[in-house]
């Protein structure tokens, strides 16, 4: 919701200037509710307004600039005055929607920022209030997002809690806005004039607390370890995309303590905990962490690190880093089944849910049923910068892995749709590696490799960047490097949900090195990671025909085949990624091993 359509106030040749707190706030699911039941909903909005919201506002000194019909525009001439008018009127709404169904309920969102503003004559303008209006946007149902700028004024003024939400790329907004969301304090939180705000109706998405780990020992060298991988963790947990994590200093207010995560969740209101413990056994370090669900208390995931001794830092960076891709899959797994049972599932439920079809494998199945998820998460958003980059990335690597004969075409599209997104969010990690990947799927693979370099500047976490990478440098014929990244890769996250395609990457640039005995041991394992990649198949029927094994390597190319029914080798040979040297004379020994293991000519 930007607002920006009329003219601006001007004295004498001076336009009209001053600093305000801005308030934006919106119906949320308004166009679903009207079509539902028109003449009700407006009826409903209107008399909230009027009732509820218009009276708390101007009690706190703020004034309506203007009504957009789901929403409106209001100026305050203080932040804590608009704070507390905010919490006044979501708690009065919150308490009328009760009784309501679920997908019946109004509940607004609401954005505020601190700002230099123009004045018009009915209206107010300036990136102020466009970035109140993208706060709105990120704001849960019931919610409050802030800025920084607004943080900062408020924090220990009034008397609730805040949620730190990271650095956030807002659309159409050229810097990253630092935002929190307000959480009320225990399972209520008092409003300015003494009433009762209930929690909200449902912790935000991909929200999650990291409680201080339990420190089974008396070391303090330990404790200082322990306390710096859970600051860390929060830290890089913040910089997934889309994620709502519990601020450091809130969660060591339960250090020592054994509360039900039930209770936390729903204090804090976040959907999953994260709890652990870690133990020194002689010169060993063990850490035991459980995702568990915050509504339900169920065990979502658990994982030991065992570890020899070794300098902490080094020690810390590592289990963090293993800690974070592996969360970041789980959680994604997770919010894709709540998704699921959803009778009315917005963009982001579709986007989550895409994901989750992404993470499975590279089979045809998986890949339409992702691209349908992202499509349908498109057709509700067509601005979801997250959908955009899923989409983006099924095609490409529909493309780069040899599914399709209009290549070209469906590498251009995404890249078209990267580029989009960048304009919108440029510090998008996913969105620069997957760029990479589409550079170097069109023979630009130094580019690319910069691209991927440039998200790992963004996310040192991401190590699906430092595979990327592994590939580029054997699409530029340096396949003898390419075994060292996926090593690093593998390093920060060992379980990850695509590290088969990654031991496939040191599978190709083996066989591009003639060392085809190591080919077939890192194509094996790129298998039993996960058998649902038809192109592992076909490159380790390659390496195992030119190594004289034909009944294997029948066998393999059979089992990329039933997986992929139409890969031919006129497909393959016809859509080489690059035109060093190196990396082509690799590539026809490579159609050479597959058509002696049986994979039709197409």
């Amino acid at each position: 919701m930007i607002f920006s359509d009329t003219k601006t106030f001007v004295t004498g040749d001076r336009v009209e200037r001053r600093l305000a707190a801005i308030l934006v706030a919106d119906v949320a699911g308004y166009s679903r509710l009207m079509h539902t039941s028109e003449e009700a909903t407006h009826a409903r909005v209107t008399a909230l307004l009027t009732n509820t919201v218009l009276p708390a506002i101007s009690g706190h000194g703020g004034r309506v600039i203007k009504s957009t019909g789901d929403g409106f525009l209001a100026e305050f001439p203080s932040a804590v005055d608009a704070v507390r008018a905010a919490m006044q009127f979501q708690g009065g709404v919150y308490k009328l929607a009760i009784p309501d169904a679920p997908d019946e309920r109004i509940l607004f969102r609401v954005g505020i920022h601190i700002g230099d503003i123009i004045v018009g004559t009915q209206d107010i303008f300036g990136d102020g209030v466009n970035i109140a209006a993208r706060l709105e946007g990120i704001a849960e149902p019931g919610g409050i997002c802030l800025s920084s700028s607004v943080f900062d004024q408020v924090h220990g003024k009034i008397g609730i809690e805040f949620a730190d939400l990271g650095a956030r790329d807002l659309k159409n907004i050229a810097r990253p806005i630092r935002a929190y969301a307000v959480v009320p304090d225990g399972s209520s939180a008092t409003t300015p004039n003494g009433g009762v705000m209930p929690a909200p109706l449902s912790a935000p998405r991909f929200s999650i607390v990291v409680l201080p780990f339990v420190n089974i020992g008396d070391d303090p060298e330990q404790e200082y370890f322990v306390d710096g991988v859970i600051e860390s963790l929060t830290t890089d947990l913040s910089r997934i995309y889309g994620s709502f994590v519990i601020a450091r200093n809130t969660a060591f207010a339960f250090k020592g303590k054994s509360p039900d995560v039930r209770q936390i969740g729903r204090e804090l209101n976040v959907r999953y905990v994260l709890e652990g413990s870690v133990q020194r056994n002689g010169n060993r370090l063990r850490i035991n962490v459980q995702l568990i669900d915050a509504e339900t208390g169920n065990h979502l995931w658990a994982e030991r690190f065992d570890k020899p001794l070794a300098d902490f830092f080094d020690m810390q960076d590592e289990i963090v880093s293993r800690l974070a891709n592996a969360l970041d899959a789980q959680l994604i797994e997770a919010e894709a089944r709540r998704a699921g049972r959803s009778p009315h599932p917005d963009a982001m439920d579709l986007y989550f849910q895409g994901r989750a079809y992404w993470n499975k494998g590279m089979t045809p199945e998986y890949l339409t049923q992702a691209m349908d998820f992202f499509e349908r998460a498109l057709a509700l958003d067509a601005g979801h910068v997250d959908a955009m980059v899923g989409w983006a990335t099924v095609v490409a690597s529909i493309a780069g892995s040899f599914a399709s004969d209009d290549r070209a075409a469906q590498l251009a599209a995404a890249e078209t749709t990267l580029t989009k997104v960048l304009s919108m969010a440029p510090r998008h990690a996913w969105a620069h590696l997957t760029l990479g990947a589409v550079q170097m799927f069109t023979n630009r693979a130094a580019q690319g490799i910069g691209e991927c370099e440039r998200a790992l500047t963004l996310d040192h976490n991401l190590a699906d960047a430092h595979a990327c990478i592994g590939m580029g440098k054997y699409f530029a014929g340096r396949a003898e490097e390419t075994e060292a990244h996926i090593l690093e890769a593998l390093r920060l996250s060992p379980r990850d949900v695509h590290a088969y395609r990654w031991m496939q990457f040191v599978g190709i640039a083996k066989a591009q090195l003639g060392a085809d005995i190591e080919a077939v041991s890192w194509l094996r394992r790129s298998i039993e990671a996960n058998r649902n990649f038809p192109l592992a198949h076909f490159h380790l029927a390659e390496a195992l025909a030119l190594l004289g094994q034909l009944d294997e390597a029948r066998a393999a190319a059979k089992a990329g085949l039933a997986l992929q029914p139409d890969f031919t080798l006129r497909r393959y040979r016809m859509n080489a990624l690059s035109d060093n040297p190196a990396y082509l004379a690799g590539r026809a020994r490579s159609a050479e091993g597959m058509r002696l293991a049986g994979v039709p000519e197409g």
